[in-house]
């Protein structure tokens, strides 16, 4: 009899807590792996010199939130990086890109533009990702067009002019080798360098271990 009670109290106890962990939304940042640790979405950058790995900061949530939707949408690929500069940039995410003509690349995007995220402490340095823009005085980003800084003592002639929203972790070894191919009166490189962009959920113990990162919260 005791032992059936056991049985009993033990099944009803593990059905109270299944019920008590809260539904995992799909697609949501906060949902961790079944031992419920930490995760962290990262944009992965590929290109045929390598693979770029980019966090993307909360404090600017409206072009996390827009990249990560194009990416997940497939926006991205296929398109190149159609400006390099060695010690300054490199930039893409043009749709331009992605045809045979040249000479409209930098001009195009998704059809909108996002309201600047400036914050303090985003700054130009090394490995920044800063959304690219047109002449507008709001200084709005273009939807999709982005660019990475490849000087190793940042750019903070950019800082409050362009808006930083990531930081590419691994991989600025690539970014670099991109910046130096060569590269017409335009800055456009002479050889196309398209990029595939994806989504993946790593846990913040595999982004320690694995890249010797931490991202913000967790610093």
């Amino acid at each position: 009899m005791r032992n059936g009670f056991l049985k009993l109290s033990v099944l009803s106890l593990s059905l109270t807590l299944l019920l008590a962990i809260p539904a995992c939304k799909k697609g949501k940042d906060c949902c961790g792996p079944p031992n419920g640790e930490a995760t962290e979405t990262v944009a992965i950058i590929q290109t045929s010199f390598g693979d770029m790995y980019v966090w993307l900061n909360r404090q600017t949530p409206q072009h996390r939130d827009n990249f990560l939707k194009l990416a997940r949408e497939g926006f991205f690929n296929g398109s190149t990086f159609h400006r390099v500069v060695p010690g300054f940039v490199i930039q893409g995410g043009d749709p331009n890109s992605k045809d045979s003509i040249a000479t409209n690349d930098g001009s195009g995007g998704p059809g909108y533009t996002i309201p600047a995220e400036f914050v303090d402490s985003l700054k130009h340095v090394y490995g920044a990702v800063g959304a690219a823009r047109d002449n507008n005085p709001q200084k709005a980003s273009n939807g999709s067009q982005y660019y990475i800084v490849v000087d190793p003592n940042g750019e903070p002639g950019l800082n409050t002019q362009y808006t930083v929203f990531g930081r590419v972790f691994s991989g600025m070894d690539v970014a670099v080798n991109i910046s130096k191919q060569p590269r017409d009166a335009r800055d456009r490189p002479r050889m196309n360098i398209p990029m595939q962009v994806k989504v993946e959920e790593m846990s913040v113990s595999r982004l320690k271990a694995d890249f010797g990162f931490t991202p913000d919260p967790y610093r």
